[in-house]
């Protein structure tokens, strides 16, 4: 017997089990006491009660006792679903495989990212023409739980030297560490304190980072707003560091970089996730002012490319979807930008490498990629491997090689060669996944939100599976800050397909997916579309017959948990069970902690004015619980160490619905420790946690025979 059907049987039974166990006990659930205070606000005449404001203090010891009894009570119920482990077992066999990144070249090397299978941290190796490959750096041996990660890497440009960050405990807050790439000796001047940062070479002189000054109270809950652009000298201490830009302009975020040819230092400076102001030094001559190219926050722009006086811009000034310019830096006002690739009735996303650029457009949230030569010549369209999503076609002027990669949501990302020159792709890397991709499909649908707009969303499931109304079915979403979600292969939504779970991903307003247009229908006082359009996609799902409110679970990370917030506590009829992440959730304070402030363009701020208090109070998650409702068996989860969406938002979230929830679906948190926002943490609890997530799930869809959904 394999070890698929082993699970399947498992589970199967397990099930049963479960429902009984359900049946006796009412899934009944002891919550620890969440004392409530007395703090209120006013907001334009308006008092807000603020029961839980004392669980915003990270750093006291209520709140450490807090999290210590919520993660007692939710680690004692999942001890209690009994296939638990056997849901895990089978992650982890389907997780144990090689996966790479795609090479890029540095010096006389070429460095790649490789995870053997189950390693907690990807290692970066390198590799000379000929020769093994060899570890360079491993983030596993950074600390003994795996829970400090490799963020950035940069090298100079001839690959001599490389600067590298480190993240401790899943914290936006960095380490950067500068080594002799040659020897692999570690150089004296590490930089700490490094936030929402690049690291940008400028020779083998030095390099320019981002941060903030320390802020008072906590560092990971107090508020950061005044980003600062530094270049740090080789052999000085970090103190010596000077500091380029933000010392007299007050921006939330400052990004630097130098161009390849080491002619020009790039500034984008922005107070928000959206537009930024462009400033440009030619480093030529000490002497050299730095120039304001754009001085408002209207429309986002980026440099891809310099050639001699002539800067390349990526922009959508006057161009919702974007389009590249390009100009004389002697001569820049923006009557003078000349159209190099115009814009479309599709979102452009640029790279170059090779000395071509590369377009690759968004067609309904599916790849399409063409070549362009630098005068803005249309090359060729480059045929990829099928339906889904590619990234990459970027490297150096002189690289002729490129790579690229592409997936979708049953393909495992396979990494491809490309010439640049003739246009041919040659399979570079195809992972052995235990995944039977053949078994599943995925099919695009458009569906009418509420006032008619037609959402795009891809569902994915196994072939053959009956629409009858009880497949277990994940909707997935984000809707926010103009991001685009592409389909891609997850080893933990190819478990729950395994299951016999659907998924689905529906492409909401506020995201990119349709230009700044579409981003700017889901931002502010017209957020609402956003719930909206999910509200729509769990009705389409269930009048389709995918699904049922049953067997229905929403899930969102970060604006995302926001999303899945604002459904449940507007629609809590609509789903069976509900799985906020690291949410944004209250609306009436997100802007007081770290850089929340920069997220105003989407969000608006409670201080604005009341009109817009009225609207953010009116869908603010922690404001929009009810007494006496009945509210879809809930797993909240965050990290004790995100300092970007902070863990209070869950924290008083989760207190909220436990105090107000009607009925025995249970209300639990799940607060990693050592763990941030998501991004390095490591295998071993990304495991652990969609173990409890799947089981909680499945255990509160009250499925006796898991066999019966899946069709073998």
């Amino acid at each position: 017997m394999n070890s698929k059907l082993q699970l399947i049987l498992c589970v199967s039974i397990s099930l049963m089990i479960g429902n009984l166990y359900a049946q006796k006990t009412g899934l009944n659930v002891t919550y620890p006491e969440s004392t409530k205070g007395k703090t209120t606000d006013n907001y334009f005449g308006n008092e807000v009660s603020d029961p839980y404001r004392w669980l915003e203090d990270d750093r006291s010891k209520e709140t450490e006792n807090w999290v210590k009894s919520q993660n007692s009570v939710t680690q004692d119920y999942m001890s209690q679903i009994p296939y638990r482990d056997q849901i895990k077992e089978r992650m982890t066999q389907l997780w144990n495989y090689e996966k790479y990144s795609s090479p890029t070249t540095h010096g006389e090397f070429d460095y790649f990212y490789k995870n053997d299978g189950l390693q907690n941290q990807y290692v970066l190796y390198r590799q000379k023409t000929g020769q093994e490959a060899e570890v360079f750096l491993n983030p596993n041996t950074f600390s003994k739980d795996g829970t400090t990660s490799l963020s950035s890497v940069s090298f100079t440009k001839d690959g001599n030297l490389v600067a590298y960050s480190i993240s401790e405990g899943g914290s936006d807050w960095r380490k950067v560490i500068i080594m002799d790439a040659l020897s692999k000796k570690v150089l004296g001047d590490t930089i700490l304190d490094v936030k929402f940062s690049g690291l940008s070479w400028y020779k083998n002189e030095g390099f320019y980072y981002s941060s903030y000054d320390k802020p008072d109270g906590s560092e990971l809950s107090a508020k950061t707003d005044q980003h600062k652009l530094y270049y740090h000298k080789l052999g000085t201490s970090q103190s010596e560091d000077q500091v380029i830009f933000g010392l007299d302009e007050k921006r939330r975020y400052v990004f630097g970089y130098v161009t390849e040819d080491e002619k020009y230092l790039v500034i984008n400076a922005s107070n928000s996730t959206s537009g930024n102001e462009l400033y440009i030094k030619d480093l030529s001559k000490a002497e050299n002012e730095l120039v304001c190219i754009i001085n408002n926050f209207e429309n986002d722009h980026g440099v891809i490319h310099s050639k001699g006086s002539m800067i390349y811009v990526s922009t959508n000034l006057e161009a919702p979807n974007k389009k590249v310019v390009t100009f004389d830096i002697k001569d820049y006002e923006i009557s003078k930008w000349k159209d190099l690739i115009a814009e479309t009735k599709n979102v452009l996303s640029i790279s170059g490498g090779g000395g071509y650029f590369f377009a690759e457009y968004m067609i309904d949230a599916i790849s399409k990629v063409y070549q362009y030569d630098l005068k803005g010549k249309l090359i060729r369209e480059i045929e990829l491997p099928g339906i889904g999503s590619s990234a990459g076609f970027s490297g150096k002027l002189k690289d002729k090689t490129l790579y690229y990669s592409f997936t979708n949501y049953i393909s495992p990302s396979s990494i491809y060669l490309f010439d640049a020159d003739k246009g041919t792709s040659k399979l570079f890397k195809k992972p052995k996944v235990g995944f039977n991709s053949d078994d599943y499909e995925s099919k695009q649908v458009f569906y009418p939100s509420k006032d008619g707009t037609k959402v795009p969303m891809i569902i994915t499931y196994k072939k053959g599976t009956k629409l009858d109304g009880s497949n277990p079915t994940i909707l997935y979403g984000y809707g926010g800050f103009n991001i685009s979600l592409t389909p891609s292969f997850s080893i933990v939504n190819a478990s729950w397909l395994e299951m016999g779970g659907v998924y689905a991903v529906a492409n909401l307003r506020g995201g990119g997916e349709y230009g700044k247009a579409w981003h700017n229908a889901g931002t502010k006082l017209k957020k609402q579309n956003v719930f909206d359009d999910f509200i729509a996609a769990a009705e389409y799902l269930i009048k389709e017959q995918y699904t049922s409110s049953k067997y229905l679970a929403i899930r969102g990370g970060s604006n995302g948990g926001l999303l899945v917030g604002a459904t449940m506590t507007q629609r809590p009829d609509l789903m069976q069970v509900a799985l906020p992440a690291v949410g944004v959730l209250d609306m009436l304070r997100y802007h007081t902690f770290t850089s929340g402030a920069g997220w105003a363009y989407d969000y608006g701020t409670s201080e604005q004015n009341e009109e817009m208090f009225k609207y953010l109070y009116n869908y603010s998650p922690v404001h929009n619980v009810k007494k006496g409702t009945s509210y879809p068996a809930t797993l909240v989860t965050t990290g004790d160490h995100d300092d970007r969406v902070v863990p209070a938002h869950s924290f008083k979230f989760a207190a909220e619905l436990q105090d107000k929830q009607q009925g025995d679906n249970p209300v639990l948190i799940r607060i990693e420790t050592e763990a941030g926002h998501g991004a390095g943490t490591p295998v071993s609890k990304t495991i652990d946690q969609y173990a409890d997530i799947f089981s909680f799930t499945l255990f509160n869809m009250g499925i006796t025979d898991l066999n019966a959904t899946i069709k073998n």
